[in-house]
């Protein structure tokens, strides 16, 4: 409930302020109780778009109960006793205004502008011919370095369930994937399950799953960071020297 008590020496009011056209618009403002009814109209058209002229206020209490219109323009806006919390309702009487039928919140109702492919192409100074214009200059920039097809040539022996090693030797498991994977870039991708809790993840990379194995076990490779083959588990316990 709003406050029946105004602090002593305190000349302003905080009023909530909503529109009878836009449903999505409601801010709150701090008046002066001194300034005329036309003075607040002029103040909130410039938040809303309805004209002075066009504009008449509602004053309600912060239980949703209507009081009174401020139809007095002339009239300070302490007459009508507004509390901290009540609101005011802006009604918009202009059947043309730019706030009816949706204008000022329904982005479908606006007319989007379109140009042809031939209207466009005869244009100068369009980002597509700068853009044109950069690669003529300067091409290994603007050429694709990585196709959808990187690297599948160096899948062709690769195989879900082959024992293989990654990076040197320095790690053994099993191929658990082989083939895209759009999150990590194009080309081609060898999931790998370590034997060993040596990876980065359980399958799963940024959101998506591309094979199952234990957290920590799991790793996307490019293939040529792969050798396949009789790779046996290693012995934790074999020693090179004794």
């Amino acid at each position: 409930m709003a406050s029946r008590l105004q602090i002593e020496g305190d000349a302003s009011v905080l009023l909530r302020v909503a529109h009878s056209n836009l449903k999505s618009f409601a801010t709150d403002i701090r008046f002066s109780l001194q300034m005329s009814v036309e003075a607040v109209k002029d103040k909130v058209w410039k938040k809303c778009g309805t004209s002075v002229n066009s504009m008449r206020l509602e004053l309600y209490d912060d239980c949703k109960n209507k009081l009174r219109d401020l139809s007095d323009d002339s009239r300070p806006l302490g007459f009508y006793s507004p509390l901290d919390g009540f609101r005011i309702h802006i009604i918009d009487l202009d059947p043309s205004s730019v706030t009816s039928e949706g204008w000022l919140e329904d982005t479908s109702l606006v007319e989007k502008y379109s140009i042809s492919e031939d209207e466009y192409n005869k244009r100068s100074g369009t980002f597509r011919k700068f853009k044109k214009q950069m690669a003529s200059q300067n091409p290994s920039a603007f050429r694709n370095k990585m196709s959808d097809d990187y690297m599948e040539d160096l899948c062709t022996n690769i195989k879900v369930g082959d024992r293989c090693e990654v990076d040197s030797g320095e790690k053994r498991g099993v191929v658990k994937y082989v083939g895209r994977a759009e999150a990590l870039g194009p080309g081609f991708w060898i999931g790998v399950q370590y034997d060993e809790p040596l990876g980065k993840h359980d399958g799963i990379v940024k959101g998506t799953r591309y094979f199952q194995c234990p957290p920590l076990c799991g790793a996307m490779v490019r293939p040529d960071k792969v050798k396949v083959g009789g790779y046996p588990e290693r012995d934790p316990f074999e020693e090179d020297e004794i």
